[in-house]
């Protein structure tokens, strides 16, 4: 969850004091790695699913703070945008039937929230990219009001001397669209999965997300149109990354690298590398390591290194695997946490770095070739060279998240797995389907939204969906 700060801008004076307390923090984050004062206490998981609100006509409907008002859920909060909402799971110890678990608290919330959503007027939709987006959708005047989204607009602004942000991202058709404020951010939604682990593994399992990220995105992906345009299977990816573009090394990346011993190398890049953006200064103790964590929460790794807090107060570190989109439907997003979940187990125990062998410039070359071309993408493999996606999933890595799922003692009870292996084998991720839906009804997008919606109600997983 975003944290509100007080300010909207800052002064230089404001970052000189954020910058001495960041270095301050961060050598206390070097203590805490040193001395293994970061908890080794067991697996949990948390998700977080960041949901569309829409008018009748599939249209976005800014209406986020008067449902947030009437709904009063500590776990449903503000995105960037007026027509944005983020749902939270609370964690879960990660074992037995958390994943289960998860899905009926998920469809839950959302009935709640669907129910106050109607009394407005309006309805909610999961999915990566709204397909009947307009570009003059993404305006300030649709900004959140919260002096968080203000600030990181104002600032980034800054940092780009007024430049406007522009974006082009060629795909089956090309998109180019410039904007003078952050808002083409709002236009990427996910579901974001929390694996928090015993500290000394934390690394592995940060390697492991990495290595794995492209493959498991070629079977997730859920957003191939943007602005009416036919872009990658999964132009969330693109779209975030261009979306915040300033001086220095990417602000939203794959990263620079695989970290070598502790994700304190991380930590330390943030300081070393990244310009701060929200110089919002606290008055609380180094412990709490509140400009750390807000400087990390500026910094948009697809798999990022969080730090948090037990409930004893110990801190944890837990990776954030940002790289699925929202939606389909609850089965297929739980379907793929599982399928995430047993892979990063899987590495990170096999031995080595957690890489499994595959060089992180072959994994970065995976995650880019899998949101441009899904299950059609060519990816690079250890021991097996150059491979198709969907005979990668198939052949190898389906049957190892099975056995990591074992090893973290979770009961797939529901057949999540056996969900991924259905969609592969019928080639049917929420991508495939809206391409088709869309060619079946003649290329008409408020049809294909009306199919989507009622799939998503029935609840069923995607690649059961009729065209």
């Amino acid at each position: 969850m975003g944290e509100e700060i007080s300010a909207t801008g800052f002064t230089s004076e404001d970052r000189a004091q954020f910058a001495r307390r960041l270095a301050h923090e961060t050598a206390h984050v070097r203590r805490l790695f040193e001395t293994n004062g970061f908890a080794q206490s067991d697996h949990m998981i948390g998700f977080e699913i960041e949901t569309w609100i829409v008018d009748h006509n599939y249209f976005p409907a800014p209406v986020n703070t008067q449902l947030l008002a009437a709904l009063n859920d500590p776990l449903v909060v503000p995105e960037l945008s007026r027509f944005n909402l983020e749902f939270n799971c609370a964690p879960l110890p990660l074992s037995g039937e958390a994943l289960a678990q998860a899905h009926d608290a998920f469809v839950d919330i959302w009935r709640r929230c669907n129910a106050v959503t109607h009394r407005l007027d309006a309805g909610l939709v999961m999915i990566g990219t709204l397909p009947t987006i307009r570009d003059a959708d993404m305006s300030y005047d649709n900004i959140t009001p919260a002096n968080r989204y203000y600030a990181l607009n104002n600032e980034i602004l800054r940092q780009r001397s007024g430049r406007p942000i522009r974006i082009d991202i060629a795909g089956a058709e090309q998109l180019v669209s410039e904007h003078c404020d952050i808002m083409l951010e709002a236009a990427t939604t996910s579901f974001q999965v929390h694996l928090k682990s015993p500290a000394d593994l934390a690394h592995l399992y940060y390697n492991a997300s990495i290595a794995v990220s492209g493959p498991v995105l070629a079977a997730c992906g859920n957003a191939p149109f943007l602005f009416g345009k036919s872009l990658w299977e999964e132009t969330r990816i693109p779209l975030f990354e261009q979306a915040v573009v300033l001086d220095g090394p990417a602000r939203v990346s794959m990263g620079a690298g695989y970290v070598d011993q502790s994700l304190l190398e991380i930590f330390e890049e943030n300081a070393r590398d990244y310009d701060v953006l929200l110089a919002m200064s606290f008055d609380d103790a180094p412990e709490e390591m509140r400009h750390v964590r807000l400087h990390n929460g500026a910094i948009w790794r697809w798999n990022r290194p969080l730090i948090g807090f037990d409930d004893d107060g110990a801190p944890h570190l837990r990776i954030e695997h940002r790289i699925l989109p929202a939606g389909p439907s609850f089965i297929d997003m739980i379907a793929n946490a599982a399928l995430y979940l047993g892979l990063a187990r899987v590495y990170a125990m096999q031995g080595g770095d957690g890489s499994g062998g595959l060089s992180f410039a072959d994994a970065s070359r995976n995650f880019y070739a899998a949101a441009r071309h899904g299950l059609d993408a060519t990816l690079v493999w250890p021991g097996v060279g150059e491979i198709g996606a969907d005979r990668l999933l198939l052949d190898r890595l389906i049957p190892a998240a099975r056995e990591g799922l074992a090893d973290f003692g979770v009961t797939d009870s529901r057949g999540y797995l056996d969900v991924i292996e259905q969609r592969v084998s019928n080639r049917q991720t929420g991508a495939a389907w809206q391409r088709k839906a869309l060619a079946a009804r003649g290329g008409d997008l408020y049809a294909m939204m009306a199919a989507y919606c009622e799939g998503q109600r029935s609840g069923a997983p995607v690649h059961e969906w009729e065209i």
